[in-house]
Parts: C-alpha cells; structure tokens; sequence
C-alpha cells in the first residue's frame, strides 16, 4: 500500500509543509482495482473508459401518452374540422414495436417510453385529441382500451403535428461505441444511473479507502455521557471521521484510548485488519503523556524493514507536532495529528485528505485554492518562519477572519469555510491585501 520515500534526516530538522505533503503523496499509492456491482461503486473512481454497448434510447419511443399517427393524417386538423382515425389498438412500454402497424387513415394508441409502431411518424398527445370518446378534448388516457360498448374505435385529433414530434430517436442520449464515462471518474448517482441504462451491472473501479480514525487521552469522554473533573469529551475523533467520509472514504470511528502506549499499540493492531490509512489524534508533542509517540516511535522496525513511524516538527501554526509513517505487515499508512481539535482538523485538510483522495486514485486530491480581500477589524500577525492557517469565512471575494489563533477553539471552526494561508516570510497582513484561501466547502 506504501512504500518508503526519503526523509530529511536529523531529529532537529523543522520540516515545511510542503516537504511533509510531498513525504505523504510519494509514499501513498492507490489501492488496486477491484471489480464491483453498481450499489457498491458509489463514491469509487473508474479505472477504465467505459464504451456504450447498447444505444440509449435502444429504440423510436414517445415521449408522452397519446396516439402514433402518420403526419399527412393530422395536417390541418382543427377543433372545428377534427381528423378522425381508427384506432387500431394499444402500444404499452415494454411492448414489442412490430405488434401493430399503422395504416394511412389509423391511429394506435402509445404509452410513454413505448416504441413507435412501424408506419407512424409521429406522436400526438393525447391532450389534443377527445380520447377516442367522442365529447372533445380530453385531460388525459384512460388506463386501458375501451370496450366497443364505451367508444367509437376512432379517436378524433383536434390539432396537427410535425414528424417526429414526441418522438425520442433512438440513439439521441448516446450511440453505441460512445465514450459514455471516462477513467478518473467519480461515480455519484447520475453515473451509476447512466451505466445501469447502458446494461453495466458491474464497473472496474478503485475502492473506497477505509480509514480508521483514533483519538487518543485519558481525558476524554464520549459525548452524552457525564463529564468528570478535567474531563472533556471527544470531539475530534467525529470531526475527523466526518472528514474522512467527505472525502470519499469509508471510515471507522474507535473510541478515545487511554494514555496507555500498550493498550494504544494493541488497538491500532487490532484495526489494521480494517484499514487502508490509520489516523490518530493527540499524544505527538513533547509532554510527558504523549502516547502515541511513545507507543509507535520504534513499532515494527524489527520485524517489518520500512515500516515504522517519524515524528517531527513542521513550520505551521497550528498543527507543529505531526507524525506520519507505515505499519502492520501490509505497510498501511498512518497519519499522527496535534489533539487540539483546530490543529488536528487543519492537518486533515492539509495532510490525510490528500492521502485520502491520492489513495482513491484521484489526480486532483487537494482543496481548491483562490485569492480575496482579507477583511478584519485590524491587521494579522502572524509568527516568522511558520506558515500560518486561520480559519475564516469566505463570499463575493472576501474573507474574513473568525475566532482567534487560539488551536482549542472549536466553535468558530464549526462556522469557517475556509483557511486563510499566510506565508513564512510574512508577519503581518494589513486589511485589504490580497490573500491565497483555501476553501473547505
């Protein structure tokens, strides 16, 4: 699933962002494809063009309720001067074409998506006729034919119509040997759609990845239950769930471990079993708590050549400590983020969601990235030599900043749809400069 990429090398080395995006994206390698049924392909990426078999239409149908008639039959027709025709029967959906042939002075009744009989050149609605009842225009088709009792056999057409009016040509959506969808393609509804219409029951696609989600601290309690005394609950693990799902995985929330780098080393073990990338959150810095490097710092060097996990510190504010690295006899990959839940989710966006989307097979695996206005109330500082994100708001080519610095407050975060990027050479940015945004939504 991953294979090792170099690494700078020195404990003391403060990586940029951009060196660990680029360790990540060169070690993550896209699952391989499987084949999957249609309900299951949502969401994956095809790895194949798919060609068209059968044409879409497959054959001339109508496109509303009302009677195939020939065009020279109907011309001049009129609520005063009516043309009258003999209906010669019903063609339902479903119904073979070649059942009922339509004569000159003839008319045969058709369903919607009903192909047209052979001799009928096009489709009057039934709107414009009496229904074959003999007491003028009528809202809509009876559920079946009449009996000889209830009508005439004849249907009178009150207004004329071109050829082909009504009438879907086969082939008009797509021809068979079209390109109908090509590789690289997400598979949302309208596409498990059109390949359903075409006869594909199953696609050669890359599969979701299933990212395991970890969060880690004998603080933290899970929400609805009760708080103790320096508690909090676990808020990060959902958040980065959620993110993962957004980015087109399938993900496993675990619950909060303890900082017990055993108990922690035992669970991630336990999940590897259900995980393309692994993602923790908290224990990374430097306290004494800090399980997560305790717990992998040195896991699987001596039974597994390549694998292991490097912690390090990145040039960025928030999100300093980082660990990322390979586990497990399959070298699954694993992201290790900051606890506090602004420095974890800025490193989702930043870090996880490329790997995410790298591993579906996607070219384009980061957020779009624009320039605005920067609005605020006075200018922004930021710390020299740190790349700095700021969550903000952004419309109408402004953004403006919400909340603090501060990489514990949650509840701003809930309202930003985008980060403001200030660069490592920039200490301030005045009201009114043009900045590069990333945008979240």
């Amino acid at each position: 699933m991953s294979t090792a990429a170099p690494r700078p090398v020195g404990q003391d080395h403060l990586w940029s962002v951009d060196e660990h995006l680029e360790d990540i994206l060169a070690t993550v390698r896209p699952l391989e494809p499987i084949e999957l049924q249609l309900p299951d392909a949502q969401g994956c990426v095809l790895v194949e063009d798919v060609t068209v078999a059968v044409s879409l239409p497959p054959f001339d149908n109508s496109s509303m309720d009302g009677y195939a008639v020939r065009v020279a039959d109907v011309a001049g027709a009129s609520e005063e001067f009516p043309a009258a025709l003999e209906v010669v029967g019903d063609v339902a959906a479903g119904q073979a074409a070649d059942l009922l042939y339509v004569g000159p002075g003839q008319a045969a009744r058709i369903m919607t998506g009903a192909p047209l009989p052979n001799g009928a050149e096009t489709v009057v609605p039934v709107e414009w006729t009496d229904g074959g009842l003999g007491e003028g225009p009528v809202s809509g088709m009876r559920a079946r034919s009449l009996a000889p009792e209830q009508a005439s056999g004849h249907v009178r057409v009150y207004r004329p119509a071109e050829a082909r009016a009504h009438v879907r040509a086969k082939g008009s959506d797509v021809q068979a040997g079209d390109r109908a969808l090509e590789a690289g393609t997400v598979l949302g509804p309208p596409q498990i759609g059109l390949l359903a219409a075409i006869g594909r029951g199953t696609v050669r696609v890359r599969p979701r990845p299933r990212v395991v989600v970890l969060s880690t601290g004998s603080e933290l309690v899970q929400p609805g239950e009760e708080l103790g005394a320096g508690q909090i609950y676990d808020s990060n693990s959902f958040a980065l769930t959620a993110a993962a799902r957004d980015a087109g995985a399938i993900a496993y929330r675990v619950g909060a471990v303890a900082d017990d780098a055993e108990t922690l080393r035992s669970t991630i073990e336990d999940q590897l079993v259900r995980a393309d990338l692994l993602v923790t959150t908290g224990g990374v810095s430097v306290g004494a708590y800090d399980v997560v490097k305790e717990a992998l710092s040195h896991v699987g060097d001596e039974d597994e050549a390549g694998s292991g996990i490097d912690f390090r510190k990145l040039a960025m504010q928030p999100g300093k400590p980082q660990g990322f690295g390979s586990i497990g006899p399959d070298h699954t990959p694993l992201l290790a983020l900051p606890g506090n839940p602004v420095s974890s989710y800025v490193s989702f966006e930043l870090f996880v969601r490329p790997a995410i989307r790298t591993l579906m097979g996607l070219e384009d695996v980061h957020r779009p990235t624009t320039r605005a206005r920067l609005a605020a109330d006075k200018a922004i500082s930021s710390p020299k030599g740190r790349r700095q994100f700021l969550r903000a708001t952004f419309a109408d080519g402004t953004v403006r900043p919400v909340g603090g610095a501060g990489s514990h407050l949650v509840a701003a975060l809930a309202h930003a749809d985008a980060l403001i990027v200030v660069p490592e050479d920039v200490e301030s940015v005045a009201p009114g400069t043009d900045v590069e945004v990333v945008l979240l939504g």
